[in-house]
């Protein structure tokens, strides 16, 4: 069973705060239903041009390796909204709820320092590489287009944790994201 949520995000911060955490959930959405739909449409037509006309589009590898760029990194900030990170959490889960509470709110502001900090340096790259003036060999488009999304992402995966910390200095439960509470889901089975 899926616990995703089925409805419009709604975010559960104040004011302009919600605001930009919505204005992200839009954006995420977008980018990963128009990446995973587009990948599936290129896919299956280069599929149906293989086998029925016996050629293949010739630009569907790039086109893939585009959209995986801009699904991985709209996913890093789909991630973190919705608290579906990594946590390595032997040590946080046996602290005492406002030593945890201390923690996340460490744990959140370092990692979106550290977020906007690979975004900086992704955009630097992204400069190195409009001035070497290169280009895919099949589209014919600069090289430097499809790394667009690498700072987009963690630009927005930097501001989903510069909201959780806010989130969690304003209220007084533990988040993991701006909607999701820590803790373990009693339906998990060990397998």
């Amino acid at each position: 069973m899926d616990d995703e949520p089925t409805g419009e995000y709604v975010s559960t911060l104040p004011g302009i705060l919600g605001t930009i955490d919505i204005l992200i959930s839009k954006i995420e959405a977008v980018m990963l239903a128009v990446g995973v739909l587009l990948m599936a449409a290129n896919t299956i037509a280069n599929v149906v041009g293989r086998f029925v006309f016996q050629n293949s589009i010739f630009f569907s590898e790039e086109l893939n390796r585009i959209l995986i760029i801009l699904i991985t990194f709209a996913g890093i900030s789909y991630a973190a909204r919705h608290g579906r990170h990594i946590r390595m959490s032997a040590i946080y889960d046996t602290m005492p709820p406002k030593a945890r509470k201390l923690m996340m709110i460490v744990i959140t502001l370092v990692t979106a320092v550290f977020m906007f900090g690979l975004a900086y340096y992704a955009y630097g790259y992204i400069l190195t590489q409009s001035g070497r003036g290169r280009v895919l060999p099949s589209l014919q488009i600069p090289v430097w287009i499809t790394l667009v999304w690498v700072p987009i992402g963690f630009f927005m995966t930097g501001v989903q944790y510069l909201l959780t910390a806010i989130k969690n200095i304003i209220d007084k439960d533990i988040y993991l994201s701006t909607a999701v509470l820590e803790g373990y889901d009693d339906t998990e089975k060990e397998v």
